[in-house]
C-alpha cells in the first residue's frame, strides 16, 4: 500500500481543543508495522539528495526503526496502538523500555512525513495564505531557509528541525533533538527536515547548512505541506 498526499500526517492538537490530523493510513494499523513504499525513485530527488543516501536512509535506517519497532512493542500495550498513539503514550514514560519504544516509533512516524514532503510534481514554494504567512513569520522564503539553518545549529548532534507552531499557536521552526518530534508534546508537525548524519553525509559530508538550503530550496512539495496545515 503507497503512502499519497491525500492521507499525509496527524498531530495531536497544541491548543485544548485537541484537533487530529490524519495520518498515512498505512502508519494506523497495529502491530506488525510495516514501512510505507516511496512514493517516488530512489534516484527522483537527485542530486540534491542522491539515490545512494536515498536508498541507504530508507533502506537501511528507517527500516531498521520499522523492524526494531516491530520487536519491542511485541507484548506490550503498544502492540494494539497505531503509530501516533504509540508515539503520543510512549513519550510519556520514563522507563528504559518506553524510551525504545519511543525512540524507534518516532523515528519510523518521522520518517513517513519526511518522505512524503518530497512527492515530486508539485510547487517548492508555498503559495496564497501558506506563503503569507511564511512572509509574515520570517520575512520571506530567504527568510525562512535561513531560519531553519540557524535553528538546526541549536541542535546538539542528531535531530530534526520542524515547521510546528510554538506555544502561542504561532508559526514556528523548532528544533528537536534525536528523535523527538513536534506531535510528541501535542503539536502539529507540518515539515521536518531530517539533521542526523546519515540524512546528509555521503552527499554533503561535514555542510550540514547546505544540505539544508538545497533541500528547502529546491526539494519540499508544498502542497503536501500546505495539506497539513489545512487539516
Amino acid at each position: 500500500m503507497e503512502l499519497n498526499r491525500r492521507t499525509v500526517l496527524t498531530a495531536t492538537a497544541f491548543t485544548a481543543a485537541a484537533a487530529v490530523f490524519p495520518i498515512p493510513n498505512i502508519a494506523r494499523a497495529a502491530a506488525p508495522f510495516a514501512q510505507p513504499k516511496l512514493p517516488f525513485g530512489e534516484g527522483d530527488l537527485a542530486p540534491v539528495i542522491s539515490a545512494k543516501t536515498v536508498g541507504l536512509h530508507y533502506g537501511k535506517h528507517h527500516k531498521a526503526y520499522f523492524d526494531k519497532l516491530n520487536t519491542l512493542s511485541t507484548g506490550t500495550k503498544y502492540a494494539d496502538m497505531d503509530l501516533e498513539a504509540i508515539v503520543v503514550e510512549s513519550a510519556k514514560s520514563d522507563a528504559d523500555a518506553d524510551k525504545k519504544i519511543f525512540n524507534n516509533a518516532a523515528q519510523a512516524w518521522n520518517h513517513v512525513a519526511y518522505w512524503d514532503q518530497f512527492v515530486p510534481g508539485g510547487p517548492n514554494r508555498p503559495q496564497g495564505e501558506v506563503a503569507t504567512t511564511i512572509n509574515e513569520t520570517f520575512g520571506d522564503y530567504d527568510g525562512f531557509i535561513k531560519r531553519a539553518v540557524d535553528i538546526s545549529d541549536t541542535v546538539f548532534g542528531t535531530g530534526w528541525v520542524w515547521l510546528t507552531r510554538d506555544d502561542a499557536g504561532k508559526l514556528a521552526l523548532i528544533g528537536y533533538e534525536d528523535g523527538k518530534n513536534p506531535i510528541a508534546v501535542g503539536r502539529p508537525a507540518y515539515l521536518g527536515i531530517d539533521i542526523w548524519e546519515h540524512a546528509y553525509y555521503v552527499d554533503y559530508e561535514n555542510r550540514k547548512p547546505e544540505h539544508i538550503r538545497a533541500v528547502l530550496d529546491k526539494l519540499v512539495n508544498w502542497r503536501s505541506v500546505e495539506e497539513r496545515m489545512a487539516a
